[in-house]
């Protein structure tokens, strides 16, 4: 059973700050299943690689275990695939020897720990006995570029079809502790299968390890499900415990705050001019299949039902709150089925990865972008420029540098709760310049509101065309 974990950052022999693991140094780890080897087929300042080699004890399976209800199975037990494919067993050894890497420490580079970087992962034996598309529904939303080949059953009889049995290589600029929570809770849930008992502090470790990305993932209820070998009682107390950090989470939190920041902005009706500015864009482009991403109480998507030559209109929100919301704004329920047709929504998140997403003429993110955490922006480019890859994709997000106009906001306040950040215009301008670049997007940008002398528009938009 082989993990390979390789950078390209440089210095690339980093990786073994981060692991904790000299690349110099073949080293070894005694488990209660087997053996850990620890090596580095290639180390040098541009390109590492580390190399987990799980040997597992075939007799040491066979071995009773007190409770095992299997006890007596020894010959189903020792003739298997354990030996051989990633499961429960790689999670375990992921956290016996690289633990500190999995929790994010590194006293030798704390700020590469921190730091997204090129990662790529080879599983040459993962189990998917549902096959190559629940892999990639695991690991696409997560932001990876997922390579997936398949093997036959047996080379001498191909009608029998192919195994169960695939090699995957996942790629993505990422934490390396992000990459090994992943593997630590995903491995399980592709092999449906658990070597140890299960009980309540497997609910505390899939919080602990799936924090910050499992409650909105949209396979977390199948996720949590397999994680916890199918316990009723363990996954309805982890769905709870993840609907509670979703709430939260950032959709839901924007919504809490909105009324604050609409009362801040009441006097210019800067809301109804961000609306009416990202209208006029999408009708000089002739945008027929809109997405609207973050699209909260869908407001836009209101205004966009008057739009003749939108054909089209896909709602993406991380809140389910906000989606019920938007349900009862649009009369969904009530409304002529041609219109009805014209209506999606959907639950998700704007830094995973998702398919729905794709085939749209343009894109909106209209004051979205300031409630994605900064290290998240490379995901954010990624699912909107690079998955979904509309033809146009419009941003709206707050100018800082008005932010002194605003009665009552104190110097150096957000005007909403939930901002993460407020770009002032020339670092909107750049970030916007670097994307379009790297994606091969042409950018213009749009002042939106009254506009101040010295510090301009209260609302900066992004126009990208293709």
């Amino acid at each position: 059973m082989l993990l390979t974990i390789t950078t390209t950052h440089q210095p690339a022999t980093d990786l073994g700050f981060l692991l904790h693991k000299n690349p110099s140094r073949f080293q070894s780890f005694k488990l209660s299943f087997g053996r850990a080897d620890i090596f580095y087929p290639e180390a040098d300042s541009h390109r590492c690689t580390a190399a987990l080699l799980l040997h597992i004890d075939p007799v040491g399976l066979v071995r009773p275990k007190s409770g095992n209800p299997n006890a007596g199975d020894w010959l189903g037990r020792y003739v298997n695939d354990r030996p051989y494919v990633a499961s429960s067993h790689m999670s375990v050894a992921i956290a016996s020897v690289f633990g500190s890497a999995l929790a994010g420490k590194s006293t030798e580079r704390p700020e590469l720990a921190d730091m997204p970087i090129p990662l790529e992962a080879d599983v040459p034996v993962m189990p998917s006995a549902d096959g190559p598309d629940l892999i990639r529904r695991l690991f696409e939303p997560l932001g990876y570029d997922v390579d997936v080949s398949g093997q036959p059953l047996d080379e001498r009889f191909p009608e029998w079809g192919h195994s169960p049995y695939y090699g995957v290589r996942l790629s993505s600029k990422i934490r390396l502790r992000d990459l090994l929570s992943h593997l630590y809770v995903l491995l399980p849930v592709l092999d449906d299968e658990k070597h140890y008992w299960v009980g309540d502090d497997e609910v505390a470790k899939l919080m602990r390890f799936g924090e910050g990305w499992l409650d909105n993932h949209p396979l977390r209820e199948l996720i949590s499900r397999r994680y916890l070998k199918h316990q009723r009682s363990l996954v309805s107390q982890a769905l709870a415990q993840l609907l509670d950090a979703g709430s939260a989470d950032p959709g839901v939190i924007a919504t809490r705050h909105e009324r604050e920041e609409e009362r801040l902005e009441a006097p210019m009706r800067l809301g109804e001019q961000r609306i009416q500015a990202v209208l006029a864009a999408l009708r000089d482009m002739g945008a027929a299949r809109v997405l609207d991403l973050g699209c909260g109480e869908g407001r836009l998507i209101e205004a966009l039902l008057g739009e003749p030559s939108v054909r089209s209109i896909t709602g993406l929100d991380v809140s389910h709150r906000a989606l019920e919301t938007a349900t009862r704004r649009l009369r969904l329920d009530t409304l002529p089925p041609r219109q009805r047709e014209r209506i999606t929504l959907l639950h998700g998140s704007l830094t995973y990865r998702d398919k729905r997403l794709s085939g749209h003429d343009a894109a909106v993110a209209m004051e979205v972008i300031e409630h994605i955490d900064p290290t998240r922006l490379d995901a954010f480019e990624d699912t909107v420029f690079g998955n979904a890859r509309p033809g146009a994709v419009l941003i709206t997000t707050p100018n800082a540098e008005y932010n002194s106009l605003f009665e009552g906001l104190p110097g150096g306040a957000f005007r909403h709760g939930d901002h993460r950040f407020e770009w002032r215009r020339g670092e909107f301008q750049d970030w916007s310049r670097q994307v379009a670049d790297r994606r091969k997007y042409d950018v213009r940008f749009e002042d939106i509101g009254p506009v101040h002398p010295t510090h301009g528009a209260p609302t900066q938009m992004g126009v990208f065309t293709r």
